[in-house]
């Protein structure tokens, strides 16, 4: 887990992707809408494979572009 906590647009977890992009039989992407407006905002990834999130970007405006990128699960661990 992040010591450092990302501000999301809002405190609701709705994954819209849960994947597992080196079918090792565990998630290791999720796309979270925190908002209820159907759009991910809030993107992890397990890049070891150790069911952790390692990388967690955040885009408030979604506009595409990460707002802010960090280690860890930023505060918003999944439920695996």
């Amino acid at each position: 887990m992040s010591e450092e906590h990302v501000e999301t647009r809002g405190d609701e977890r709705h994954d819209l992707i849960v994947g597992d992009t080196n079918h090792d039989g565990k998630a290791d992407l999720w796309a979270t809408d925190t908002d209820g407006d159907g759009k991910a905002d809030l993107f992890q990834f397990d890049t070891d494979g150790d069911g952790k999130v390692d990388i967690t970007m955040v885009d408030v405006d979604q506009d595409g572009t990460p707002d802010k990128i960090v280690d860890g699960d930023g505060g918003h661990a999944p439920q695996i």
